[in-house]
């Protein structure tokens, strides 16, 4: 009877398995709707090359000091920018207003008055200098970790922002944010409706001897790995097909390696040996007594992270930022290859 019983349970239990609904993998972006956005400064003067990316999102505008309008960095070069589409006209460029340490967000959110202000001049800056879009990056709401002011009430002021800017830019414009790689700050929920889609910052979560873009867990992890990061976003209520995979053009370091290095300096590091972390497909650099020096990506890398977005259903990938590259563009031609190969 005993045998019986069992046997009858192990049926049982093999018929529920066979019953619970199987999760389908994301569909995926048609190779035409996909996306590369590359974060371009105000400093310098290098242009970027439309043939690699889609998108440009300026670096940087800021909240006034009045609390309420915009300030452009280097309205000359925003000209130049913008000038691409006349070559290019599908190329789309956006003015991305904060970055870190860029303040005045929680005081201008928090007034319906500084908040009309400052979306007006969103509006304005949009037809002055024929953008396609804003990009908000409030690093950010309810968080002072950039030493800039902040209130529980943010979160809240940040959903009602992001609606007046869409109705203000209209439904033709594109909105589109910043957001930590954990997906904290932001209610998610509330303005996936109201956005295009949203960037993921998925590096900078580690200095040596961890990785700071690894894509899996691994020894090397100190918070969290990217693929937590999007599954943190996914969790959130954003669509696949509305998120973006930010990857770093640039590396951590460790004493004596600069703590914060472009790529195109990387590769002219000498007395390092590069390694692989196969777990985290992440590689890093050692000195000859093998400690972790630097945590960066390359083209191996870059090109697991496209495989890692595609098959998840991913809008595309972006990257900060595009003067961090080399001469020759060895890592926008890895991102571009990865996003588009069929």
């Amino acid at each position: 009877m005993k045998t019986i019983y069992s046997a009858l349970c192990l049926l049982l239990t093999t018929i529920a398995c066979f019953a619970q609904p199987q999760q389908k993998p994301a569909p995926k972006v048609k190779a035409a709707n996909r996306v590369i956005i590359a974060y371009v400064t105000a400093r310098g003067n290098l242009m970027p090359d439309p043939e690699y990316v889609t998108h440009i999102n300026y670096a940087f505008g800021h909240v006034s000091k009045t609390f309420d309008g915009v300030v452009v960095e280097n309205e000359a070069r925003l000209k130049e920018i913008t000038g691409l589409k006349l070559k290019y006209p599908k190329l789309k460029v956006l003015l991305s207003i904060g970055g870190w340490k860029s303040g005045r967000f929680s005081e201008m959110a928090a007034s319906a008055e500084n908040r009309a202000k400052f979306v007006a001049d969103c509006g304005r800056l949009v037809k002055e200098f024929n953008l396609d879009g804003i990009d908000i990056d409030w690093e950010y709401p309810t968080s002072s970790e950039a030493g800039i002011s902040s209130s529980p009430e943010d979160t809240r002021n940040y959903t009602v922002l992001m609606s007046e800017i869409r109705k203000t830019i209209g439904k033709k414009k594109l909105l589109t944010l910043a957001s930590v790689s954990d997906a904290k700050y932001i209610d998610f929920k509330a303005i996936v409706p109201i956005v295009d889609f949203v960037n993921v910052m998925t590096y900078d979560m580690g200095l040596p001897p961890y990785h700071h873009a690894g894509l899996y867990r691994s020894e090397h992890t100190k918070t969290i790995s990217v693929d937590e990061g999007v599954t943190a976003h996914l969790n959130a209520g954003i669509p696949a097909s509305k998120l973006v995979l930010g990857m770093p053009f640039y590396g951590h370091g460790k004493d004596p390696i600069a703590w914060y290095i472009d790529y195109k300096n990387i590769v002219k590091l000498e007395g390092y040996t590069r390694q692989w972390d196969d777990k985290a497909k992440a590689p890093y650099l050692i000195n000859a007594q093998g400690d972790f020096l630097c945590s960066y990506e390359d083209t191996e890398s870059i090109g697991i992270k496209c495989q890692y977005l595609l098959g998840k259903g991913l809008l595309g990938a972006m990257y900060w930022d595009y003067a961090a590259d080399t001469p020759d563009g060895v890592l926008r031609k890895a991102v571009h290859k990865g996003v588009y190969e069929k």
